[in-house]
């Protein structure tokens, strides 16, 4: 049994939550760079530009990438020969969240209560998704998420009478009604399956895949390029100034279902969809 000290999780969690912010995942930029080379509006051309030049300035000066530093949602996958010494995980999970955004100096968007809205001045508690896994080590994945693409996001309880096609139409028109509120170009995640709050679950974790790697199902990998292919023919185009390049990618995430039921939840996220993760 492997020891683990409580503070080792709060340093982690603290560091990631920062680097998210201000770097986004290994290939992003230049998936941004690629969609402007083919790009057919000159308008838009520019906007991709502008974009990229943003995330080069805010690397260089140490700032975060976008004023909506977002949400905290941690994923954790714990091994089951691991022992969490000097603490309760999730009270070091809101410490490290909680020092990483004051001492980042990033904006604190959480309030205490959905109703009467004060904030908790510190970006916490964070939303924690916990899996207990083989092995001695904890795989931790902090991903800021942003409300302005997060209010986007839209779930549908399918029957299994629905055909692929139907799934593809929902997703796009998600986007469609979208507009340029979530700031595209954007990101999409798809949650096939499970059931209602399992499917939300999914399409969140399928914004953190590397955006190089296709569903490794080719059912699945074609069903991405197909919903891509639909959302970018809308013509809403980056920040919604019309064009040929509205979505990055796509992502499907699948899970076992109901054999009454066909969840499909759609989770959207903007050009600085962003994820960073540590092993310990």
């Amino acid at each position: 049994m492997r020891e683990i000290n409580a503070e080792t999780i709060t340093k982690t969690v603290a560091a990631l939550c920062v680097d998210a912010n201000l770097r986004l995942p290994c290939g992003m930029r230049e998936c941004i760079e690629r969609c402007a080379e083919k790009e057919e509006s000159e308008l838009c051309r520019s906007v991709l530009g502008d974009i990229t030049a943003n995330i080069d300035c805010a690397e260089e000066l140490g700032v975060p990438i976008c004023q909506d530093t977002g949400m905290a949602v941690v994923f954790a996958e714990i091994g089951q020969d691991c022992h969490i010494v000097g603490g309760e995980f999730e009270d070091a999970v809101n410490k490290g969240v909680a020092e990483g955004y004051v001492n980042g100096r990033l904006r604190l968007s959480i309030v205490r209560d959905p109703l009467e809205r004060v904030n908790t001045d510190n970006n916490t508690p964070a939303v924690i998704h916990t899996r207990i896994v083989p092995g001695d080590k904890i795989t931790l994945t902090v991903a800021p998420k942003g409300f302005g693409s997060e209010n986007m996001s839209r779930l549908k309880m399918f029957t299994p009478s629905a055909t692929k096609e139907d799934i593809v139409r929902f997703v796009a028109e998600t986007v469609s009604v979208a507009g340029s509120n979530p700031c595209p170009p954007i990101v999409v995640g798809v949650g096939i399956g499970g059931d209602f709050e399992y499917s939300a679950l999914l399409a969140k974790k399928a914004l953190c895949r590397d955006l190089n790697t296709r569903h490794p199902e080719p059912l699945y990998a074609e069903l991405e390029q197909t919903m891509l292919d639909e959302i970018n023919k809308l013509g809403i185009g980056s920040q919604g100034f019309g064009g040929t390049v509205t979505a990055l990618y796509v992502n499907i995430e699948k899970a076992p279902t109901h054999i009454a039921g066909l969840p499909v939840a759609v989770n959207i996220g903007c050009h600085v969809t962003r994820h960073s993760q540590k092993i310990i």
